[in-house]
Formats: structure tokens, sequence, C-alpha cells
């Protein structure tokens, strides 16, 4: 019974890496090419698929999905906003796209943040949230 209404949604993560990954990425040092493009790309089409990721989820016309990576003093920094007119909010599309671009930072830069054992012991994925979200009456 909601009308359709004017919503944004905005989330943002982070991604803690090696001091060492982040002088690359700084230099454009990374083999696999940029990590922060990339992750921006893959974001806005991880928001578009949210209806085939998470059971449940409507699949709602977005109208605007901006994806921001930035490198930051001990990782990488994603931040997604999104933008629908529809009856429900689309937090979840946001909160996708930011998980997806941090995943994906991951997987551009792993080769750097192994250790000896083959694990990956500073790259940790956290705060990944919901910072704001808004409806226009």
């Amino acid at each position: 019974g909601k009308a359709d209404m004017p919503r944004e949604a905005v989330a943002s993560g982070f991604i803690r890496l090696r001091s060492s990954t982040i002088e690359r990425i700084r230099r454009g040092d990374v083999e696999k090419g940029d990590p922060l493009r990339i992750a921006e790309i893959s974001g806005i089409l991880a928001a578009k698929q949210v209806p085939t990721l998470i059971p449940l989820t409507h699949p709602i016309p977005l109208t605007n999905v901006e994806v921001r990576a930035k490198v930051e003093d001990e990782g990488v920094k994603v931040t997604a906003c999104v933008k629908t007119v529809y009856k429900t909010g689309c937090e979840l599309e946001a909160l996708t796209a930011t998980a997806v671009a941090l995943l994906t930072v991951f997987d551009v830069v792993k080769q750097y943040e192994k250790d000896e054992r083959g694990l990956y012991p500073v790259a940790r994925i956290e705060r990944i949230e919901v910072v704001s979200k808004a409806v226009e009456r």
C-alpha cells in the first residue's frame, strides 16, 4: 500500500590492508589493475543483482548507483549511494554494492596480502553499515 517515493540509501565499509599493499595501490603498481576503479564498477553491477542474490528481496527500479573507493592510511574505504523511486528502500542494494566492492579490492590485491602459509593475516573487511537513508515526501 505504499506510494512510490524518491528514496536514497548510503552504505560504507572498509578493508584493512598491509601498508605495502596500500603503497602499491597509490603508485598504481597492482598487477591486476586499479583496484579502486574495478571495485567501483563491480559495486554498481552488484547493486543491480540484489534480487538474484538475496532471497525474498524485490527487484526495484534503481535510478542511480554511485560507488566510490578511496585509499586511506590503513586500507580502502568504500561508499555506495543508491537511489530509487519506489515503494521500498534501497538499503540492501547499497550494502551489497559496498560488500562486493570490498571483496573486489581483496581479490585484486590478495597476492600482496598473503603470508608464508598462504593466509591473509592483515586483510580484513570491516564496518559494513548503512550510514544514511532518506525518503522524500
